[in-house]
């Protein structure tokens, strides 16, 4: 009985140091994410700011098609994943001086802000809502590689409408 209960406990420490492990990778990467670049701003601060400049720039109809695009993300990471992709695509429509996000700008974020490992769940649901990526494909070798570490924001030369 005794024993017992000692293994349960030390099962219990592995369980809850994990836990706490787990949690501490994702606060780092957070932390990481705050940390000001050469410019004095992060990678967040950035993004904010492409978001709040483009506010008037999204009408109903391409929020309404951002909340799709993201619902194949677990909710609990939906809101980041919005906002990480609404940066991006705030930033091409602003670069080009847009009058209106449109499915081109968005295409074009969407793709970039969305981590490589995550194209085939894109692809599945651009297939789903029946909007043809195949003029787009140049821009798959753009996005977010979590072993290339770059700013999505870095690039947009080459997000540009050719």
């Amino acid at each position: 009985m005794n024993d017992t209960f000692m293994y349960l406990i030390f099962l219990w420490t592995l369980i809850f140091i994990g836990l706490l492990a787990i949690g501490g990778f994702f606060m780092f990467r957070k932390f990481l994410k705050r940390m000001p670049k050469e410019d004095g701003r992060s990678e967040l601060d950035w993004q904010y700011y492409y978001i709040n400049q483009a506010l008037p720039l999204w009408q109903e109809d391409s929020r309404a098609l951002l909340n799709e695009l993201v619902s194949p993300v677990p909710e609990l990471f939906r809101d980041v994943a919005k906002e990480r992709i609404a940066g991006r695509i705030s930033k091409i429509a602003l670069d080009e001086k847009a009058d209106k996000i449109e499915l081109d700008h968005m295409m074009r974020g969407y793709i970039i802000a969305t981590p490589k490992r995550d194209h085939g769940f894109m692809k599945k649901k651009l297939k789903e809502l029946n909007i043809d990526y195949s003029p787009y494909m140049k821009y798959f070798e753009f996005a977010d590689d979590e072993k290339k570490k770059f700013s999505i924001f870095d690039h947009s030369e080459l997000a540009q409408k050719k």
